[in-house]
Formats: C-alpha cells, structure tokens, sequence
C-alpha cells in the first residue's frame, strides 16, 4: 500500500486537484509530476488527473494524502458533463478578490477559476475579475439579470446534469459561429460578426471597439468583460425556444448556414423525443 506521506498541506475550499499536488510538490521540493507519479505511476499530466480519475486513483490518492476519496474527487472535474468541458480552461481566467488566497506561494488554484462560463464566485457570489488584471467595467450591464440566468443554466447543465429542453452549451456554441451582416462588410470585417449579435446588438460594437477577436464554438469561453453578454444570449435563447434558432439562420450563409441549421434540427428533434418521451411517461 502507498505510504502516507508525513506532512500533508489542507486543501482549500474549492481547490483544484493539480493545484494540491502542486503545493505539496513545493513544499517538498519536487516537480508537481514527479508527486503526482509517486502515487499515480500511469498518470500521463495534471490535467489528466484534473479531468478524471478512475475510483481506484482516487483511492490511492485518498490514502496518500491522508483524505477520503470522495474528497480527491470533489477537487476534480469528473462530474462535469463532458458536453460542457469544452468551457474548461487550462489555466484561471479569473479570481475572486473574497475568496483568492494570494498571500501564500504557490497560490492555491480554484476549482473555479477554469470554469468559462462562471462570472460569479460560487463560494461568495460577488462578481468575479480576471486573473490578467485588465479591468475593464463590462459593456454588458444592462444584460446582468439575463446573464445570471445564463451562468445558472451552464452551471447546472455542467455540474449537476439538470437540463432543459436543449443543452445551454451547445446554445453558446452555436451563438459564437459567424454571422453575415447587411450590406456586407469588407473581408477583413467579416470576423467580427457572430450570431450572438443579432441578439445583443451591442456586441458588434464592442467587438470592433476592442478589436478583441471572440473564440471559436470550439472553445467558447470568452475574457470576462465580455463572458456576459454570451452568458445573456444562452439565457434569451433558452427561454425564447427552438424558433428563435431558427429565425437565427437568415444570418448565415452558404456552408455555415448548412452547419448551423443541421445542429439546430438536431437539438430541437433530440428536444422533442424527450418531449415526447416525458409525456408517454405520465400516461
């Protein structure tokens, strides 16, 4: 059996896994690695661990570092639907000025610090500010209330599988594809236009105002200032229904109009059967 080891370091409310591995790798001066390996041999990154654990991993790294393995796997983001992890960052994007413990080295790391779709402390519920320390006042106010919604519909959806009528990711991905507008813009305009600005006009301008290129459906987690606004959208979709994405289409063109109108139908019809299969339920 792995040998406990003889000083173990507290975890921090809502500290990441890798983040625990890396405080005790410091404080025995070792590669956050190498810690991982002493426990885990087959652990291929931090990340990985982060990601997943089999129940025997978190068993092994219960006993190394003198907790419970429910614990290890409340550190990591196992539970996180795996529709949702595309808005897991890989490094924080953001603090919490309440709950951020800067006065130690290596600063802990939050769970919740890599969540794209949080703007919100889950801990305190103050707001949140990004970790690059470029504080710019969001655009977005007016979308406040909208985007809380948004940021409890993603949260949900994420970490407890509590969902509506369709995924509130794939909603974000889908608002994040690219738009046309009218009269068409000069080529080297056609970045800046989304679909999720045909819902929040302001981002149009904000976009070109910030020249800050929005991320790709891939990827959707946007800088903080901007997170609102694409968190507002979620929110205003969801709760318009299925016609709304579809009224969506008029702004595409060509083969991103065949992509964006395969993955509505493919959202509303899976909407549908559950619909469907709900109500046989009852009967």
């Amino acid at each position: 059996m792995m040998r406990r080891l003889p000083v173990r370091l507290s975890p921090v409310a809502d500290e990441l896994l890798s983040s625990w591995i890396r405080r005790h790798a410091a404080f025995y001066a070792i590669p956050p690695l190498v810690m991982l390996r002493h426990c885990l041999p087959e652990a291929s990154s931090l990340r990985a661990a982060d990601l997943h654990l089999s129940g025997d991993q978190e068993i092994r790294l219960a006993n190394m570092f003198a907790t419970e393995p429910a614990v290890a796997h409340r550190m990591t983001f196992a539970n996180v639907a795996r529709s949702s992890r595309r808005l897991i960052a890989m490094r924080p994007t953001h603090y919490c000025t309440n709950c951020n413990l800067g006065g130690t080295e290596p600063a802990p790391i939050l769970r919740s610090q890599l969540l794209g779709w949080r703007i919100t402390c889950p801990l305190c519920g103050i707001q949140l500010r990004d970790a690059r320390e470029r504080e710019l006042p969001s655009p977005f106010l007016q979308y406040r209330a909208a985007a809380l919604r948004g940021e409890k519909l993603l949260d949900d959806e994420a970490e407890r599988g509590i969902g509506t009528w369709t995924s509130p990711t794939e909603i974000a991905r889908l608002l994040l594809m690219r738009r046309i507008t009218w009269p068409v813009p000069p080529e080297h305009e056609l970045w800046r236009f989304r679909v999720l600005g045909a819902i929040i006009p302001d981002l149009d301008h904000v976009v070109a105002a910030e020249q800050e290129n929005l991320p790709t459906p891939a990827k959707p987690i946007l800088p903080l200032y901007m997170r609102p606004a694409l968190l507002a959208g979620v929110a205003i979709v969801e709760s318009a229904g299925p016609e709304m994405l579809r009224m969506m289409r008029g702004y595409m063109m060509g083969d991103n109009r065949v992509r964006f109108t395969d993955a509505v139908e493919t959202m509303i019809a899976r909407a549908s059967n559950l619909r469907a299969s709900s109500q046989m339920q009852l009967i």
